[in-house]
């Protein structure tokens, strides 16, 4: 794949045959582009593959989909993989971590609560205010919004924020969220700015929990996208095409870039869109568009034709029957209420072949029934966008 660390597949087979044997797990915990996972699945092991990079894990995840379509083609077994974020876990680790203020109960989970509100808005260089219900803080003239740690903003979340900025005239507001109720539309943001209220969606980054990343100013809230996806059906068989995809990432103020760059050029984002910056001897700036249709977002995208069929299920020690590993015996299950997405088709990008499929392969279903569909686009800059559509069989 070209990238500069990446190690030749050839010494990864060796190291792999000289130290397992077929059917044992090999694991990487800084995974980068990929190649243990594949050289181990090439091998007929298992293996574990972990990274804190988004497009790490993005990378290996188009790899080993392409190790799977060459084993196939081969008349090879290839096995199935998942990938689980645990983001959600991450964050409330994070939260238990927090120094315990003096007392018991609520007051020290508001107070943690209010640890990790300073946290964001530092990250998101925002100033702390205080005598409102829904509002934290300020920047640029612009209200900010810090949503829960550990679930997501939903649509009621939102009004509630809409009807306090209405109350106090306010008519700018970020909302930072680590995830964001599935099914929030542009319509629904736009009809709060017809309203008289501009709100702004924005991904909380796990970086924020980084000082080192926090200091370096390296932390980057981007602006929540929206896909758009049509389903066809005809009896039992369904084909899904995705129609748009919107974004309005935002990075750095291009006039201040304009104003501190030498000759030479930079990639900025500026209200969804990715333009190069090229400054000449003379100082002449120009401006070129590199993102000129939706489609050049996309980098890779999924269906699950039956979402919601696969619930999570976490194993935990049984704290009545504790034990050095967690078996049938000394586990209990959890239940999160969450549910695993299922990649049953995928059209991705690779740099040998850089074309998308837009229309996904025919899918049919055994029963009829309802079904919910899920929609999964992986955008350039690695950040995952889904949407859920409901289908009658």
């Amino acid at each position: 794949l070209y990238y500069p660390t990446q190690k030749p597949e050839a010494l990864l087979d060796r190291i792999i045959k000289a130290s397992s044997k077929e059917g044992d797990l090999v694991m990487d915990c800084f995974v980068g582009s990929g190649t243990t996972a594949a050289v181990a699945e090439k091998l007929g092991r298992k293996w574990i593959a972990c990274d804190l990079g988004r497009f790490a894990i993005h990378t290996t995840r188009k790899r080993l989909i392409g190790v799977q379509r060459e084993l196939q083609k081969n008349g090879k077994n290839f096995r199935a993989f998942e990938i689980l974020n645990l983001g959600k876990y991450e964050r409330q680790f994070f939260m238990n971590e927090l120094p315990s203020p003096t007392g018991e109960g609520h007051g020290v989970r508001s107070s943690k609560e209010e640890i990790y509100v300073n946290l964001i808005l530092e990250a998101y260089k925002a100033k702390r205010i205080d005598g409102h219900a829904m509002l934290h803080g300020i920047k640029a003239g612009r209200f900010v919004h810090v949503g829960p740690l550990d679930v997501p903003v939903t649509q009621s979340r939102l009004e509630d924020i809409f009807e306090e900025c209405r109350q106090k005239l306010y008519t700018q507001v970020d909302v930072l969220g680590f995830e964001f109720e599935m099914g929030l539309t542009p319509q629904f943001i736009q009809e709060l700015r017809e309203k008289g209220v501009s709100v702004t969606l924005k991904y909380i980054p796990k970086e924020v929990f980084d000082k080192r990343a926090v200091d370096k100013g390296q932390v980057r809230f981007y602006d929540v996208a929206y896909l758009n996806a049509a389903v066809k059906k005809k009896a039992k068989t369904i084909t899904v095409e995705l129609t748009d995809f919107v974004t309005h990432y935002t990075q750095d103020d291009i006039e201040s870039i304009q104003q501190t760059m030498r000759a030479g050029s930079k990639v900025v984002i500026e209200d969804g869109q990715i333009f190069k910056i090229e400054k000449d001897k003379n100082g002449i700036i120009n401006r070129t568009l590199l993102t000129e249709k939706w489609q050049d977002w996309i980098d890779y995208w999924a269906i699950d034709f039956n979402y919601e069929d696969k619930k999570e299920i976490i194993k935990m020690l049984n704290p009545a029957n504790p034990a050095n590993s967690v078996n049938s015996v000394n586990s209990v299950n959890s239940d999160p209420g969450n549910y695993l997405f299922e990649n049953e088709w995928q059209s991705f990008r690779t740099k040998k072949n850089p074309s998308l499929e837009f229309i996904s392969a025919p899918h049919e279903y055994k029963q009829t029934g309802k079904y919910k569909v899920m929609v999964k686009v992986v955008d350039i800059l690695g950040i995952d966008t889904s949407k859920i559509i409901d289908v009658k069989i």
